[in-house]
Order: structure tokens, then sequence, then C-alpha cells
């Protein structure tokens, strides 16, 4: 039996990118019961990929309830919907073994990894604010992505001086607004800068200078992405909404490593459900965000633990 049902978590702030606002996580948490036992997942439908709660709900209710995790890797695309199941799935496979997901994939338990906090995009005056409220953390991922950046990382350098910074434009620049950017966010010592321009309209990355790595998030979903990237990112982002699960995840990862990318390992904004199976996906990577639980006011009954040494791997009543 699979159900589906969709779950709303308050955001602790108004969070913004270049698409928009939002002050709720709308998520559907996915549940698979077999002989007593239930995996479950979560996953985040995103607009951006033509997702919404009623269409990854439909996907989902037309899967055959006794599916495998091998049949489910062609039965659905790259995305949400799969995602869902296939972490469900993964959950179940281990409670049903007794053991966690880890020692099914043969895998050492996740120890914590340091993740970036994410500033959402804001006026100046407050994302200098919240720079300086924040300076402490290890990693600060900054939200960009307007024609009027500068003053605000400028203003995000002043608030937290010494604080590596990564930034996420979500698209949108173009080539021209980034090529002047890039020497400033040297100077200003930007370790990493995902999805300067759209997807699909990237091309002149291969044609323009990277003095600092670019990450491809909205270009890279799955394996199938890898072809289309060549010469023009140097980071893949991979999110478990993206490339619809763990198991296609770590095959993601593998190959971009095994092509020279560095990895880092993101997230929608969800719940601790969401972030669980991530967190084995994470370890080791260059740059881990998983921390969508941290900009929730309120999160599942065994959330993630976060301390200064990082996001921690889940407990076993949470999932895997």
């Amino acid at each position: 039996m699979i159900t589906v049902t969709a779950d709303t978590f308050r955001l602790a702030e108004v969070f913004t990118i270049s698409r928009g606002s939002r002050t709720e996580a709308k998520v559907l948490t996915v549940k698979v019961m077999r002989d007593g036992a239930t995996g479950w997942g979560e996953c985040v439908p995103y607009a951006r990929y033509d997702e919404t709660l009623d269409s990854v709900t439909a996907e989902i209710e037309a899967v055959p309830a006794d599916i495998t995790r091998d049949a489910l890797q062609n039965a659905l695309p790259a995305g949400a919907a799969r995602n869902a199941l296939d972490c469900a799935l993964w959950d179940l496979e281990a409670k049903q073994a007794g053991k966690r997901v880890c020692d099914l994939l043969g895998l050492p338990a996740p120890k914590p990894e340091i993740t970036a906090y994410t500033l959402s995009l804001d006026t100046t005056e407050n994302m200098e604010a919240s720079a300086r409220k924040h300076a402490a953390r290890p990693l600060l991922k900054i939200k960009l992505g307007t024609p009027d950046d500068m003053p605000r990382l400028e203003a995000v350098r002043r608030g937290a001086p010494d604080t590596p910074i990564i930034i996420d434009a979500n698209e949108g620049w173009t080539a021209e607004v980034y090529s002047d950017l890039a020497p400033h966010l040297v100077r200003l010592g930007v370790k990493l800068v995902e999805q300067p321009l759209p997807a699909g309209q990237d091309d002149m990355l291969a044609e323009i200078d990277r003095p600092l790595p670019v990450c491809a998030d909205e270009a890279c979903h799955d394996r199938g992405s890898l072809p289309g990237l060549k010469g023009k990112y140097d980071v893949i982002n991979i999110k478990l909404d993206k490339t619809g699960g763990l198991t296609e995840a770590l095959a993601l990862k593998e190959k971009g490593k095994a092509q020279g990318y560095e990895i880092m390992v993101g997230c929608m904004v969800g719940s601790s459900l969401a972030m669980a199976p991530a967190t084995i996906l994470a370890q080791g990577v260059a740059f881990t965000d998983l921390d969508g639980p941290l900009l929730l006011a309120e999160d599942r009954d065994t959330p993630l633990k976060f301390d200064k040494a990082g996001v921690h791997g889940p407990e076993a009543t949470l999932w895997g």
C-alpha cells in the first residue's frame, strides 16, 4: 500500500530567491506499507520543473503498490515523485532487513558534514543584518540573481567579514552581468557561484573566464545531464528532488566525480525527512547545503541534529 499526504511547514522567516518568496514549505509525505513495515520519504514539488502538489501526487498514485526500487527507476522520470518513493523504499528495505540504509549500501554511518546556511534575497540593509546575525556559522549561502546584486554582496561581506561565502544566482544573471561581477566575487572571497545563467542558455560559460568555480544546479538533474555540462561547469549540485531519489543521486555522484566534477549536495526547502537520505550522499563532498530544517519554524517529530560539527545523520526513527 502506498499513501500520499500533503504537509505544510511554516518557515521561520520569509524566504526569497530571484523567482519569488514563500512563507511555508509545502511537501508531500509518502508511506509504503508492506508486511507490517512502513517506509517513508518526502519530496518538494517545484514549479520551476513544472511540478505541483497535485501533479506529483497523481504520479505517485499511478505507481503499482508492489513496485520495487529497481523497477521504479524506469517507471518514473527523475523528479519529486520518484524521489519520495525511492527514499521510502530504501527506508522500507532497511526496516525489513533490520539494518540501516548505509549498511545496505556498504557504506559507513554518515558523519557530520558542515552545511551552508542560506540568507535569502532581501534589501541591502536586511541582508547585512542577517549576515551579521549568522556570521558565526561556518558557511553562508547568499541568494542573489538581480541586476543590482553588488551592493547586496558588499553588505553581506560587511556583516560577516570572515565567513566563507557561496552564491546562488538561481539563473538570474546574464553573461555580461556575471562577467562584470566575477572579479568582485573573487575579491570578496566567494568560494563558489551556483547557476549564474539560465539552464539551456548557459553556453557562454564555456567561452568566458571562470575565475571561481561555477556550479550547475538547474542545469543538472541526473546522469543524463552530464554531457550538456562539459566545459561550462566545475561543480554539480545534486539534489534528491532533481535526481529522483537516492539511487540515482549516488550514481550521479560517482559518475560526476569520475568526469572531474566537484560535488555539492543541496536541497529544496523541506523538513528533516527530506534531508535525511541526503546526509548519506553528502559524505566527503566539496560543499553541503542541507539547511532546509534550519529555515523552518516547525519540523518532524525526530528532527536531524545540527551543531558546530554540521548536520548529523538521521536517527532510525526518522528515516533509514
